[in-house]
């Protein structure tokens, strides 16, 4: 009998150690003191027509059961299949031992010496810089910007800090690199979305950090902030997040210090680590950013608390957010009237900055 015992306190004591490093290690601080309301900034009292086409076109989609290059196929046809007014020309950003391939956007009339680094989305495993021409084409017409989109290495093939280390040599290069050569940048601006949004301020965070030149302006579309999946809108939005649903609801189904050692095994980083969780990081001393989130999506707390935070470090990060639309709705340009509105404000928000005129 008393070997049984041992066993079970053995047991316990073993479950209670792997539990307190999920919850004090692996998961981090307690962010919900960045709960604040956020006012919304363009509220509608019901989807608009438009929007419920997206939404239909999203279900459709999740009901098809695809492979990973499936995915991925079908990403890219979101740029190949229409025609856009600017040229877009293969390079590679060659800086601190890497070579990352990537793609210029230009448009006519573009300034070379003004330069934004757009990183693309797709939960770190897909898309491209061809799958998101519908939004690198808006941003590069509305700014006048050139706009370099690197081809950064994607999991489960790479490592997670694959992603992290092509978009800082990206970065590097861009500012002594233009579309037609070597040139100093004399405006440089950091953008992304989702994924690509998470890279975009992990990058912020260490340019302040290493005291490298900070981008002008910087701006972050549904931005994934904090990878221990904390914010209350993961779980809450689950059902009006038809973009997200599918890859986050078989997440939610494991208990949540599971799901912590799971992500730190996926990612060979520590959930809570400022690597890959800008939330978790010090948010003083950032450039002027603009975040654009929809408040049904999964990641709306995590865009509303990288604000609040930052703000209250005394950054000027402005969150701006819609009603009724779906994780980075800008993709879907011909079909919502939204996508045309956003980027419009950061047309708007980059000329304030003095990044475009």
């Amino acid at each position: 009998m008393a070997i049984f015992i041992n066993i079970a306190l053995y047991g316990a004591t073993i479950f209670v150690v792997i539990y307190a490093i999920s919850r004090f290690y692996l998961r981090g601080r307690d962010l919900s003191a960045h709960d604040t309301p956020i006012p919304v900034t363009f509220d509608s009292p019901a989807p608009s027509t438009a929007a419920n086409g997206v939404t239909d076109y999203l279900l459709e989609r999740m009901a098809v059961p695809e492979t990973l290059a499936e995915t991925r196929n079908r990403f890219n046809e979101m740029g190949l299949s229409r025609e856009f007014d600017c040229t877009f020309a293969p390079a590679t950003a060659d800086h601190s031992g890497l070579s990352v391939p990537g793609e210029w956007t230009i448009v006519e009339g573009a300034d070379p010496e003004k330069r934004l680094l757009y990183i693309h989305g797709g939960a770190f495993m897909l898309g491209s810089p061809v799958s998101h021409r519908p939004i690198i084409a808006n941003i590069a017409k509305r700014t006048g910007c050139a706009v370099f989109a690197p081809d950064y290495r994607l999991m489960p093939e790479n490592k997670r800090k694959a992603s992290i280390a092509d978009s800082r040599a990206a970065y590097q290069w861009l500012l002594e690199n233009g579309p037609h050569g070597p040139s100093q940048a004399d405006k440089i601006s950091v953008a992304g979305d989702s994924a690509g949004g998470n890279l975009t301020l992990c990058l912020v965070n260490w340019l302040r950090d290493g005291g490298h030149r900070m981008p002008d302006a910087v701006v972050a579309l549904s931005p994934a902030t904090d990878s221990t999946a904390s914010g209350p809108s993961i779980r809450g939005n689950l059902k009006t997040d038809h973009m997200l649903r599918r890859l986050a609801t078989p997440m939610l189904k494991v208990p949540s210090w599971l799901l912590m050692w799971i992500m730190w095994a996926t990612n060979r980083i520590r959930p809570s680590s400022k690597l890959i969780s800008p939330l978790h990081d010090d948010l003083g001393g950032l450039p002027p950013t603009l975040i654009h989130a929809s408040t049904t999506e999964i990641l709306y707390d995590d865009a509303k608390r990288y604000t609040n935070k930052a703000v209250s470090q005394g950054s000027p990060v402005k969150l701006q957010t819609w009603t009724h639309l779906c994780h980075v709705w800008q993709m879907f340009d011909e079909m919502l009237p939204e996508a045309s509105h956003a980027f419009d404000e950061i047309a708007a928000f980059m000329r304030e900055h003095g990044v475009t005129k």
